[in-house]
């Protein structure tokens, strides 16, 4: 907790410097990959078990801190969720930014439960691991692709004022949030026969609670809504929320 506590306070210097607080995301994505594979070092179940769940880890943590630091960081603005919160936050914005960072090393911490389950879980692999691989690699594949074609469609200079509704992005607003979702699914089953096994389900309960009520899609649709107007209003009355489904036909 300490250490994740001193990254933060780094990490809320050196953006007090570049004026972009999306540096926090990275920061969290790199440090519950590194604890997650420090917990799988060093636990005390299943060798072939904790090589599994550190290369997932690993896998989820390196894919997701190199694209936010290359999409978001190196090439794009201040993410909107931030700025807003800059903007309503005013003078005591980084104070906030500071105890908001320190928020997310305690988040570190508590997303990395599920990895020192499965690194503490001494039953024979089973199809419940094979399980959790496929819950993975569909929740990797998934997010990868929206970030994608995301990332594609913001570079367009035509798309500026519009709302990506192609690909997986045209059945669901926030298919990358789905699939960060799911991702932590993937932890439950390789868990299961570990003692506490069922504390892993924290991860899927917490994120989900994070997306929908925090600073997930609440900010994001906020800012789109003002920036997209009643383009993303269309958007949002024929297409799902956050499972993907079929986008449901607008009345004339």
């Amino acid at each position: 907790m300490l250490g994740a506590s001193a990254l933060m306070a780094l990490v809320w210097l050196v953006q007090r410097h570049t004026g972009d607080a999306g540096l926090v995301d990275v920061a969290w994505a790199g440090s519950v990959g590194a604890l997650a594979l420090a917990y799988c070092w060093h636990g005390a179940g299943l060798p072939e078990r904790r090589l599994l769940a550190g290369l997932l880890g690993g896998l989820w943590s390196c894919r997701l801190a190199l694209y936010l630091f290359c999409d978001r960081i190196r090439t794009a603005a201040e993410d909107g969720r931030y700025q807003m919160l800059r903007h309503n936050w005013g003078e005591r914005a980084p104070l906030y930014f500071f105890l908001f960072f320190q928020v997310q090393a305690l988040l570190v911490v508590a997303f990395t439960l599920p990895f020192l389950l499965v690194a503490h879980n001494p039953s024979p692999l089973s199809i419940w691991d094979g399980l959790g691989a496929a819950i993975f690699a569909v929740a990797l594949l998934g997010e990868s692709l929206a970030d994608r074609q995301l990332a594609r469609f913001r570079r367009d200079p035509h798309n500026r004022g519009h709302t990506c509704a192609s690909g997986l992005w045209r059945y669901s607003r926030h298919p990358n949030y789905f699939f960060e979702w799911l991702h932590w699914w993937a932890y439950v089953p390789m868990a299961a026969y570990s003692v506490w096994g069922l504390a892993s389900l924290a991860a899927p309960a917490a994120m989900l609670y994070l997306l929908f009520f925090v600073t997930g899609i609440p900010y994001t649709e906020k800012q789109a809504l003002r920036s997209r107007g009643e383009d993303y209003r269309a958007y949002q009355r024929r297409t799902s929320a956050f499972v993907p489904w079929f986008p449901r036909k607008e009345r004339p």
